[in-house]
């Protein structure tokens, strides 16, 4: 596939956008062809990410009624949405509507949260309102790459940054019945996983050098997790997680806990992780704990894992940017598209951040 296919990004002025908009300056086959922002319309994108300046001079970014009435212009478009959840659903509908009327095909890798969920009411219930387009959602398959070879939907949802690295230590122990169902999950991300806008939890004063837990047993990607493992492995999870805020901006560790079903040695274990990812490109297996300094600024997920007597242990780090969200997203799209799933991803990390 030679021609390059244009790229819309949705919640353009966003830490995810950004990430997004850095990852496809170097992509081989998708060009940005719009980048809406409903706070920021035409601003240069330079002036909200100065270090993408360069490769983005001149554009702008653009209002809902520019990227509608450009749709019409190519016969196919790639749409990355990053609005926050609670608005991309009804804009991912509003946009998937225009696209069919002026002819194109559209499709679309959502990494908010609005079409992680296959029933209206499990989104209801984990985001306390109603979803704007129910009907949208049997277009939209929710999973990790590493976990679903193809989709069979049109489009995708890819699941949270904590989500991710979750599934990637729990989805190969329960798939094997090596463990028991009940997960015990700590794990800690840096600040942009809280967004652009400054909080609390966000605010450099009171994030540095310091560490603390939050939404203990109540955060919500533990049911797209518990979700995910049924997709992927036609089991159920319990899982009962606690997340920390690091003091560190990118990155995500998480220590996945439970029973083991029968005995199984260490080296066993991450043979078993191996082999269940040996066609996955983007997931290193190692006998030594995984860092995030490894791994953060690119698509890689690192794994470790440990058995003694009845319990096991599994560890994974990703950057929650890119593997937990817009490298992850570039992955699907690659697929959507009938690319190799390594385009555009294969850097490897700075290493030195």
């Amino acid at each position: 596939m030679s021609a390059a296919i244009p790229a819309l990004v949705l919640g353009g002025s966003g830490y995810v956008a950004g990430e997004l908009l850095r990852l496809l300056a170097g992509h081989p086959h998708f060009v940005v062809g719009g980048v809406m922002s409903e706070s920021q319309p035409g601003e240069l994108i330079g002036s909200a990410f100065p270090h993408l300046a360069h490769s983005y001079e001149q554009s702008r970014f653009q209002s809902k009624e520019q990227i509608i009435e450009g749709l019409g212009g190519q016969p196919r478009w790639a749409l990355f949405c990053a609005a926050p959840h609670g608005a991309a659903a009804a804009l991912v509908d509003e946009l998937l509507t225009a696209a069919d009327r002026a002819g194109s095909e559209l499709r679309v890798v959502d990494i908010s949260a609005d079409y992680r969920f296959a029933d209206p009411a499990a989104y209801e219930a984990v985001y306390a309102q109603p979803h704007a387009a129910p009907r949208r959602l049997r277009e939209f398959t929710c999973a990790v790459p590493e976990h679903l070879e193809r989709a069979a939907t049109p489009h995708v949802a890819h699941p949270g940054c904590f989500a991710t690295a979750m599934l990637l230590a729990a989805v190969p122990l329960l798939a094997a019945g090596a463990s028991a169902p009940q997960l015990f999950v700590s794990g800690v991300t840096g600040s942009t996983g809280s967004g652009r806008k400054p909080i609390e939890g966000t605010h450099h004063p009171l994030r540095h050098a310091d560490l603390y837990s939050y939404n203990a047993l109540g955060h919500r990607h533990v049911a797209e997790v518990e979700a995910g493992v049924r997709a992927a492995t036609g089991s159920e999870a319990q899982v009962a997680f606690v997340p920390h805020s690091g003091p560190f901006a990118r990155g995500i560790h998480v220590t996945l806990q439970a029973a083991l079903r029968r005995p199984l040695a260490t080296r066993e274990l991450n043979a078993m992780l191996r082999e269940f990812y040996a066609r996955c490109p983007f997931v290193r297996v190692s006998e030594e704990a995984p860092r995030v300094k490894n791994v953060v600024g690119s698509n890689y997920a690192h794994l470790a894992g440990v058995a003694r007597g009845d319990s096991v242990a599994v560890m994974c780090a990703i950057d929650n940017l890119t593997k937990g969200a817009a490298g992850g997203a570039i992955q699907w799209m690659n697929r959507l598209f009938g690319l190799p799933e390594t385009e555009g991803l294969t850097a490897p990390a700075p290493g030195w951040t």
